[in-house]
């Protein structure tokens, strides 16, 4: 599977901006897939996840009730809704999907930008 990471972008506090991570290939629906992210001079860090069928989410605490994750296994899309967007939510945002744990992902997406002007 190969992933393709987009909409990242420039937006004010407050803001909003919806990401997709586009799969290729026909396996993808077997995948649970995850968000992360990684700000400058940080390490990378678990942003959410989202199971094979959609029907289960997790999130890390920071973003809980202001990101939402959810998936499209017809169009082999999982998106990342991010609404009230803080400086701090600045950071290149990668999907990633595994088959067991997120200690070992089996594939990574290129990232995309995300910058919150404060």
């Amino acid at each position: 599977v190969q992933l393709q990471a987009s909409g990242g972008g420039l937006v004010q506090a407050g803001g909003y901006l919806r990401l997709s991570c586009a799969a290729s290939g026909r396996t993808f629906n077997t995948y649970a897939v995850g968000w992360f992210r990684q700000a400058p001079g940080k390490e990378r860090e678990f942003v959410a996840d989202i199971n094979r069928s959609g029907g289960s989410t997790y999130y890390a605490n920071f973003v809980k009730g202001r990101f939402t994750i959810s998936r499209d296994n017809a169009k082999n899309t999982v998106y990342l809704q991010m609404n009230s967007l803080k400086p701090e939510d600045t950071a290149v945002y990668y999907c990633a999907t595994t088959r067991g744990s997120w200690n070992s992902p089996d594939n990574w997406g290129q990232g995309t930008l995300v910058t919150v002007s404060s």
